[in-house]
């Protein structure tokens, strides 16, 4: 492995130049968006599983 390559492994694993603990407003506001998005994603999924759930409920009680 080349010197280059090695100092860009070894930056890569360090977390560059920031301060660990210390985010910019730009990664808060990613974070936020984040959050968001697996919350609506979660929302969405626990609704689809309830749908399903009363489909399946709803045809065992229909006759064939």
């Amino acid at each position: 492995m080349s010197e280059k390559a090695k100092d860009q492994a070894r930056q890569g694993a360090e977390g560059g130049d920031a301060p660990p603990g210390r985010k910019g407003p730009a990664a808060e506001s990613r974070e936020d968006r984040l959050k968001a998005a697996l919350k609506a994603n979660m929302a969405r999924r626990k609704a689809q599983a309830k749908a399903r759930a009363a489909r399946e409920a709803g045809s065992e009680d229909a006759p064939e």
